[in-house]
């Protein structure tokens, strides 16, 4: 983890050179804490005060949004004998940095969160080594609550997940935990792997609402599109790259001959080939941007799309 360090004596400078991982150790200048804090803040991964606890709480408090975009914030007394984590314990990690800065230095780590106390399966802290994507993260609570109680939560996936389920975790409808590339009822804690790529075709001139209607047949979350392919005559579509902007997806695109390389049966076009070289084109880009053809060509109002997924990996333990 990248943490910037702020040392507020001399014996805690000393303690925070022990630490060879920091990406930047400070020695706080008096009154500076609050500029070096908002300096910090969106740099990294962390922040690690070498002080007071009260001094890091007052601190980050203007800052502090919610604990899926929070960083790892932590504390480490200035003779290096505790070290604390006082925010994003799971999904930012600071409950795993202060567990590796107490091997490190000898250290006692303080954790506080109920599921590690309580040595309960803690789904955010899984969700994010599996890189995947919390989408309604006030579900937590509700999983990490059942666990608690010694009740069992049922989980429901998508894809296959490798080695043995936690204690209290089992797979099973109705669903606590679901994981999937697709849009979800309400209630139950959605996780969201990357792991489709959309394929887009369209005529000249389309319009981001044409490209928009389609793409919400998909029923797709966002977070689960690793980017939007196509062909290079599309590269500057005013449309579809208002429609990549407008969600954040990367946009990639490949010359004719690229997509007629691309191995496979597709829903083959004589107007699209005469007008772009190639028979198809949302199959054959959804493919370029890896795995296997997953949602067929599908069209309207002058827009194709075509989907690929690529399995993600996912395990428990190891």
């Amino acid at each position: 983890m990248i943490l910037h360090a702020v040392a507020f004596t001399d014996r805690g400078m000393e303690t925070g050179r022990k630490l060879p991982e920091l990406a930047s150790l400070t020695r706080c200048p008096r009154g500076g804490l609050a500029r070096w804090t908002a300096e910090h803040w969106p740099q990294g991964e962390g922040l690690l005060f070498i002080g007071a606890v009260g001094i890091a709480v007052r601190a980050i408090a203007p800052h502090v949004v919610k604990k899926t975009v929070d960083p790892a914030v932590l504390v480490l007394d200035e003779s290096g004998g505790y070290v604390i984590p006082i925010l994003s314990g799971h999904i930012g990690g600071a409950n795993a940095a202060a567990l590796e800065i107490a091997r490190t230095i000898g250290a006692v780590p303080i954790i506080t969160t109920a599921t590690d106390l309580n040595g309960i399966f803690a789904v955010d802290t899984w969700a994010v080594s599996q890189k995947l994507a919390i989408r309604n993260p006030e579900a937590i609570k509700l999983i990490s609550g059942k666990l608690l109680a010694g009740k069992t939560v049922c989980l429901s996936s998508s894809f296959p997940i490798q080695g043995d389920y936690p204690k209290g975790v089992i797979k099973g409808e109705p669903a606590d935990i679901v994981i999937s590339p697709r849009k979800q009822p309400e209630g139950a804690l959605h996780l969201v792997p990357k792991c489709v790529a959309l394929g887009i075709g369209c005529r000249k001139g389309i319009s981001q609402t044409a490209i928009e209607a389609l793409y919400q047949t998909l029923s797709l979350e966002d977070a689960a599109v690793a980017g939007v392919f196509s062909i290079d005559l599309k590269k500057e579509e005013p449309g579809l790259k208002a429609f990549c902007s407008a969600h954040g997806f990367p946009f990639y695109t490949y010359s004719p001959e690229q997509l007629r390389n691309v191995p496979g049966n597709f829903s083959p076009s004589a107007f699209v080939a005469s007008v772009t070289g190639v028979d198809n084109v949302c199959e054959r880009a959804a493919l370029m941007g890896g795995g296997t053809l997953w949602v067929p060509k599908t069209a309207e109002n002058g827009v194709t799309m075509a989907a690929s997924i690529r399995e993600p990996d996912l395990t428990f333990g190891g």
